[in-house]
């Protein structure tokens, strides 16, 4: 199905039951389960995978399911940490004082 959205061409696509990519009209199969749920498949890779394997989508490196488990793809959302600014503080060498010790550098200048 096509539809004009302004100057843009919609396409509806559905998503594969095992690997979630999209289908395109006139692309993929229907199988329809004992319990009566239709099931969407995308290729014969699927369906073997999906109905005659019965492999686990989420252990497959290729699907999303497994991307998805395994935090790959969206980085949008991770933010990195900032750094710290550094805090310069002077401090006192043992048998001087502080003040000592800026006297001796504005005197070196």
């Amino acid at each position: 199905l096509r539809f004009l959205v302004g100057d843009i061409m919609v396409v509806k696509t559905e998503l594969c039951a095992f690997s979630e990519y999209r289908i395109y009209p006139g692309h993929g199969q229907r199988y329809i389960r004992r319990d009566g749920q239709p099931v969407l498949l995308s290729t014969s890779k699927c369906k073997r995978l999906y109905i005659i394997n019965k492999k686990k989508p989420a252990k497959l490196m290729w699907t999303q399911a497994w991307r998805r488990l395994n935090k790959k793809g969206k980085d949008e959302g991770i933010v990195k940490k900032k750094a710290r600014k550094l805090v310069k503080v002077q401090r006192a060498i043992v048998g001087t004082s502080l003040e000592d010790l800026m006297k001796k550098k504005l005197v070196s200048k």
